[in-house]
């Protein structure tokens, strides 16, 4: 079964939030739904970018390294935003 780590974005807030799951849709859809007491006063979230791996554990690693860099930084770094 795969897991993803993802990031959002929250334009309200202009914040961005990453986590990992291994069901991509459902995460997202609690996070906008005010599931989650973390997000609740982001909505609406965007899923600006997402990765793959094979296992929790390496989802896992991938999000405390990029909590680790910052979001915006890792995603600057990556090319995906400027």
């Amino acid at each position: 079964m795969p897991f993803f780590v993802y990031v959002l974005y929250s334009s309200k807030l202009e914040k961005y939030y990453v986590g990992s799951t291994n069901d991509i849709e459902d995460r997202l859809y609690r996070h906008n739904s005010g599931q989650s007491t973390f997000t609740k006063t982001g909505i609406p979230w965007v899923l600006i970018h997402t990765e793959e791996t094979n296992t929790r554990a390496e989802a896992v690693r991938i999000e405390i390294s990029i909590k680790k860099r910052g979001a915006k930084r890792y995603l600057q770094d990556k090319g995906i935003i400027s």
